[in-house]
């Protein structure tokens, strides 16, 4: 098999890189990054020296480089090694933490260079595959922001670092002022940055108050507006393939597997349903 680095970078986040990798036969030399790396070892065995001393990584396990910390790699069995990484900027990272830890973290560092955390590792990879997926739809900006949001607040998490978001109304007030928003640009290409300044917040603060007040995300919040918005029209005689093109969704396989979690069925199954009823 040969060796294959596939890079991915949305311009959407700038500063964050993918990678998903096959190492058969090749060793990185001694190097380090400006970014922080975060990796998860799919396949075989990652072997590699990091801050002086020697590692090895297998099938799940997180690897975790700081910004300018000397390491290298291989595989270290017969075996094709796997994985995926995250390469995020400190100027991309700071304003998260910002947001998670609501207080001052400069220069941050983490302490551990080799963990296994199931929520973690599942948005790390899942982050990889949005970056590499070509996503039309209206949701994407929220989801990729969303998902480095999640690997960040994990990162704090088990570091410690978490401070809890506390409630106050005037946000309360704020949140409904963003809802409304929402609704009225329900067919737009919504952001991040757009529903944050309706809020007059700094992006991440919003995206982490509205999740603590409304138990879900502002991208999940938009889509399952969506998602009803869609079913509505379904209900009145629409075709599938029109709604799934008004309500932002990049094609009919994006409608379906966003609708039928939330219905149990296809929504063209739903619609014939109804009609049969």
């Amino acid at each position: 098999m040969d060796n294959v680095f596939q890079f991915s970078q949305n311009p959407l986040l700038p500063d964050v890189r993918g990678l998903t990798a096959a190492m058969a036969d090749f060793t990185y030399e001694r190097h380090s990054h400006e970014e922080y790396s975060l990796g998860v070892t799919l396949a075989g065995h990652q072997d590699f020296f990091h801050n002086g001393g020697y590692y090895s990584s297998k099938p799940g396990t997180i690897i975790l480089f700081n910004p300018d910390e000397i390491h290298d790699g291989h595989s270290g069995t017969d075996e094709t090694l796997h994985y995926r990484m995250i390469y995020l900027h400190p100027r991309q990272l700071q304003p998260l933490l910002d947001s998670i830890t609501e207080r001052p973290l400069p220069h941050y560092r983490f302490g551990q260079t080799l963990f296994r955390d199931e929520a973690l590792r599942t948005a790390i990879l899942q982050q990889v595959i949005n970056m590499e997926t070509r996503d039309d739809s209206t949701v994407a900006p929220l989801t990729l922001e969303a998902g480095l949001y999640r690997i960040v607040e994990r990162l704090c998490q088990l570091g410690g670092d978490y401070q809890p978001c506390s409630t106050v109304s005037r946000p309360d007030r704020l949140l409904e002022r963003v809802k409304d928003y929402i609704e009225a640009h329900l067919h737009s290409r919504l952001t991040l940055a757009d529903m944050s300044q309706v809020a007059n917040m700094s992006k991440y603060h919003f995206l982490r108050l509205f999740r603590s007040q409304c138990g879900i995300t502002p991208y999940q919040y938009v889509l399952n507006r969506r998602i009803n918005g869609a079913r509505k029209a379904l209900e009145q005689g629409n075709s599938v393939e029109d709604v799934a093109y008004q309500y932002g969704f990049s094609d009919l396989s994006h409608f379906n597997r966003r609708f039928k979690p939330v219905y149990g069925t296809t929504p063209r199954r739903y619609q014939r349903n109804l009609r049969i009823c």
